[in-house]
C-alpha cells in the first residue's frame, strides 16, 4: 500500500502537478525575476501581518509598491488578475497600513500593483504587471500617498 502511494505521488510530480502553495511561491519566484528586469528593488517577500499578507513590496523608483502576484495554470476560472476583487485589496489595504506604520514611512508614495501570471500561455507563460491597479480610498487609505 505504501509503495503504491509513492508511485502515484512521484507519476503526479512527473506530470507537473504542485500544491496551491508550490504554485504561488513558484508564481512569486517568477515575479520577482520580472520586477528585478525592470529596475523594482524588492525590499520584502510575504511580508505577513495579523491582517495578511503582501507577496512582495518593492521601490520603482521612488514609489513603494505592494504587489499582489496571482499565478493560475488555466483560464478555466477567469484571468488571475481577476481574483484580486475588493475583499482582497481592503486586506492588502490593511497590510500595507500596518507596513507603513511599523516601519514609519508614513508620508511615503506607494501604490498597489498586481502581476499576472498564466501559465497555460503557449512555451513559459505571460507575466503581466499592472501598474496601480487598485486604489483604496476607504478610511485615510489611498493609492498614491499613505
Amino acid at each position: 500500500m505504501r509503495f503504491r502511494w509513492l508511485f502515484i505521488r512521484r507519476l503526479s510530480l512527473l506530470r507537473g502537478a504542485k500544491s496551491p502553495s508550490q504554485l504561488g511561491k513558484r508564481g512569486e519566484d517568477i515575479a520577482c525575476r520580472f520586477l528585478k528586469k525592470r529596475k523594482y528593488k524588492v525590499v520584502e517577500r510575504g511580508y505577513r501581518s495579523s491582517y495578511g499578507e503582501i507577496d512582495i513590496i518593492a521601490y520603482d523608483k521612488k514609489v513603494l509598491a505592494f504587489v499582489e502576484v496571482k499565478t493560475r495554470r488555466s483560464s478555466k476560472f477567469g484571468l488571475p488578475e481577476e481574483s484580486v476583487d475588493w475583499r482582497k485589496q481592503q486586506q492588502i489595504g490593511r497590510v500595507s497600513q500596518h507596513y507603513l506604520q511599523y516601519h514609519k514611512l508614513q508620508g511615503i508614495d506607494c501604490r498597489y500593483d498586481v502581476v499576472s501570471i498564466d501559465l497555460s500561455a503557449p512555451s513559459k507563460g505571460k507575466v503581466t504587471l499592472i501598474k496601480d491597479a487598485f486604489q483604496l480610498k476607504r478610511r485615510g487609505v489611498s493609492g498614491d500617498s499613505i
